[in-house]
């Protein structure tokens, strides 16, 4: 089966909802759907369900569990263990410190961010006084341009002691711009198969579309299984300056029946976590690792 793959950043925080926030009853009273070959009879998408070697490190989740929207706010909103919530409820009222991080911990936390940064504030404070100097005219955007160079361009001088040049200066102001909030959590791995595969499972017989259907979930277990064997690593040490092989993937997978313009498009969403654990199994809460894969090699 013909196959492509796309892959995106997943950041830490939300972005990870859409994979979650497509998965409705609707007009079904059960949550999700039994086949793919109910894509004419209900709204929604089917549950994602968890994959991957790595699995096994976290001891209370398995390949083939159903995914949670709750698990996926733990794991991919702030980098814990994705059944944080209820290892925490099964903890006595006088648990100690270590308990509570060997229940919660998957490494470092995502740092989370609030509010705006002090750049960004310098910028919205100098905007202000720019409209107070100009009643009833909105900052134009090339005055509001030039107002972030200006407080970048006076950043830079007073650590270098010398005016940036137009790179540095344009490269600092995109980086001092960007939301802060922007934690690499994984990674959103998309396998589709051609067009004409999914336009033959879309009027095919229920039987048919079931084969069609497990020959897309064979290749995309194939796919992965690849990524676990020459792709997957992660990196230790100061700076993280060595590369290590890890036990696996922890992933979880989405199966979605259509495109944004609602046409039949069989495709598979895999959310890779930016966890792992390395071959000696060393505690994520005391030596934190993260997933890298080598697109190098894929």
């Amino acid at each position: 089966m013909g196959m492509t793959a796309s892959l995106h950043k997943l950041t830490a925080g939300s972005g990870y909802d859409y994979l979650t926030r497509q998965v409705a009853a609707q007009d079904s009273t059960e949550k999700g759907h039994a086949t793919l070959a109910s894509y004419y009879s209900e709204k929604g998408e089917v549950p994602g369900t968890w994959w991957g070697s790595g699995l096994v490190g976290l001891e209370d989740v398995a390949v083939g569990d159903e995914v949670s929207a709750e698990q996926m706010k733990a794991l991919f909103g702030g980098g814990f263990h994705p059944n944080m919530t209820a290892r925490l409820a099964e903890l006595s009222a006088d648990a100690s410190r270590e308990e509570i991080l060997a229940a919660s911990r998957l490494g470092t936390p995502f740092p989370v961010y609030s509010g705006a940064t002090a750049f960004q504030k310098e910028v919205a404070l100098r905007c202000s006084e720019w409209e107070r100097a100009h009643p009833e005219i909105n900052v134009p955007v090339d005055v509001r341009a030039e107002i972030r160079n200006d407080i970048v361009r006076g950043q830079f001088v007073q650590r270098f002691g010398r005016t940036p040049s137009r790179l540095e200066l344009s490269s600092a102001v995109a980086r001092l711009s960007r939301d802060p909030s922007t934690t690499c959590a994984g990674y959103d791995v998309t396998f589709t198969p051609v067009k004409s595969v999914s336009a033959l499972w879309a009027v095919a017989p229920v039987q048919l579309a079931a084969q069609i259907e497990e020959a897309h979930n064979a290749a995309v277990a194939d796919a992965l299984r690849f990524l676990e064997i020459r792709a997957l690593f992660t990196r230790c040490g100061h700076g993280g300056v060595r590369q290590v092989d890890v036990t696996g993937l922890i992933a979880a997978t989405f199966v979605h029946r259509d495109s944004r313009a609602g046409d039949p498009n069989l495709h598979t969403h895999v959310a890779i976590a930016n966890k792992a654990q390395t071959l000696d199994r060393r505690e994520n809460s005391r030596s934190p690792s993260a997933t890298s894969l080598n697109v190098e090699n894929i």
